[in-house]
Parts: C-alpha cells; sequence; structure tokens
C-alpha cells in the first residue's frame, strides 16, 4: 500500500531587511576609519527591533546605510528579498518612496510648506493620486492629534508637534519598514511619552521598525535590542522585561493618558 509522502516543512518567511558584512568606513587623514564593522543583521516582517550603543558606536550610520542615504563600503543589504546595496542613487530615493519611511531626531521638515503639504508629498511621490494621498494625510493627522495644524507651518509648531508631523509623513506611503533615528533625542518627557505612545500604537498595528536611541525605557518597548560597539554588534537579545519593567515603561507611557 502506497504510504503518504510527509508533509514538507513551512518554509520561513524571509526577513523583511537582512544585512551581510556591512560596512561603512570615511577617509580621515591619509587612511579611513570604519564607522560601521562587518555587520550581519535581519529585521523580520511586523518586528520591532531598537539599536543602543555608546555615542560615535555607528548606530546612525549603520541606520543611514540600511536606508540607502549614505553607500556601504562593503557588504550586502536585502530589502524585502531583493538585494538593494548596488543601487543607485536615483534608485534608492524610488525605493524608499516606496517602500522605507524615516524619522530623524531634528524632524527634518520642510519649512517652506505646510504641515499638510510636508505629510502628502511621499505618498504623491510614491504614485498616490492628490485625493488619496490627502485622504492619507487626513486619516495619519487625526490619528496622531495636530488635524487642527494641518495648515500651519512646522516653525509654529512645537517640538513634540514637529515630531507627530515628521511621523506622520514617514508613515504616508504606508512603508513596509520604517527607520528611526533618536525619534525623542531632541524631545522633552512629555513630548517623549506622546511619540513613544504612537510608536507602540504603531508597532501594535503591524509596522515593522528599526529605531537607534540612546535610552533605555524607549528601548524596552521593541521586541529586540541591539547594542553596538565600534562599529560591530557587541550583543543582539530579545527583549524579556520583568514584571517591575513593564509596569515603569507602562507607567511611563500612561503617566498622561
Amino acid at each position: 500500500m502506497r504510504q503518504n509522502p510527509e508533509p514538507c516543512p513551512a518554509r520561513e518567511a524571509p526577513a523583511l531587511l537582512r544585512a551581510r558584512g556591512l560596512a561603512k568606513a570615511y577617509k580621515s587623514g591619509g587612511g579611513s576609519v570604519e564607522a560601521v564593522r562587518g555587520v550581519d543583521l535581519e529585521v523580520g516582517v511586523g518586528e520591532f527591533v531598537a539599536i543602543m550603543g555608546p555615542s560615535g558606536s555607528g548606530k546612525s550610520t549603520l541606520l543611514h546605510v540600511l536606508g540607502g542615504l549614505e553607500p556601504a563600503t562593503r557588504g550586502e543589504i536585502w530589502l524585502r528579498g531583493k538585494r538593494v546595496d548596488g543601487l543607485s542613487p536615483s534608485a534608492w530615493a524610488v525605493l524608499r518612496r516606496k517602500h522605507v519611511g524615516f524619522v530623524f531626531q531634528f524632524f527634518n521638515l520642510l519649512s517652506t510648506m505646510t504641515v499638510a503639504d510636508n505629510v502628502e508629498l511621499p505618498a504623491l511621490l510614491a504614485g498616490a493620486t492628490p485625493k488619496q494621498a490627502r485622504k492619507r494625510r487626513e486619516e495619519l493627522l487625526e490619528e496622531l492629534g495636530i488635524a487642527a495644524k494641518a495648515g500651519a507651518a512646522p516653525s509654529r509648531l512645537s517640538g513634540g508637534e514637529q515630531q507627530r508631523v515628521a511621523l506622520a509623513r514617514a508613515l504616508a506611503n504606508e512603508p513596509s519598514l520604517l527607520l528611526a533615528d533618536e525619534p525623542t533625542g531632541n524631545l522633552d518627557s512629555a513630548n517623549t511619552r506622546d511619540v513613544l505612545r504612537l510608536l507602540r500604537r504603531t508597532h501594535a498595528g503591524g509596522q515593522t521598525i528599526l529605531m537607534v536611541t540612546h535610552d533605555a525605557k524607549v528601548a524596552c518597548l521593541a521586541d529586540r535590542v541591539i547594542n553596538l560597539f565600534d562599529g560591530m554588534i557587541a550583543d543582539d537579545a530579545k527583549v524579556v522585561p520583568a514584571p517591575r519593567e513593564k509596569a515603569t515603561v507602562r507607567n511611563f507611557l500612561e503617566l498622561r493618558g
């Protein structure tokens, strides 16, 4: 009697973002200095990964290289199953418009545009119609509690409000990957709580996030924490906070309701 064949084991879904042997060197004097040295990492779909490390450890450089803002000196970068480290700057720009959102410490909003225009622009560049871009902008600003600021110039907003606009702009094209470089580093404690709540809510909705931070309370929101030292990964571990640590982070986020 013919036996039924054994079922094939399920294949793991490929990582959304993968780097192999990634390095970034800068010229210094007569030689060069490596800010990132041989980094291997993977970020799965829907994962929230925090990158920590001392000042000068290469955290921001790594994030910028992974997002194509700076070219890698060597190594591989794979995004959504395709190798992208060899792309030209213009090809990287197209890729970011469609699949990558960036949030920076100093907001980087366009001062000559209103809040509404700042948020709609990425969606328009990604191919959305004006009607679609406007609808997405209205949804995001409403969710982030700044719908009333749509017609304002960024300079008229507080630091916390500007960072919310920056987050809305980063999410406007519904990116596969959100890259955040010290998103709370320039904010006071009250605005930090607001932005962290927004990041937590965004992650709960399925957004993949890779975030650089120096703040342990911020890192506790992540699924994993990667510690960088001298441009290399010194530790990569799942976040399993003790009950007391969970309560501390929850209290910090919910202090203002």
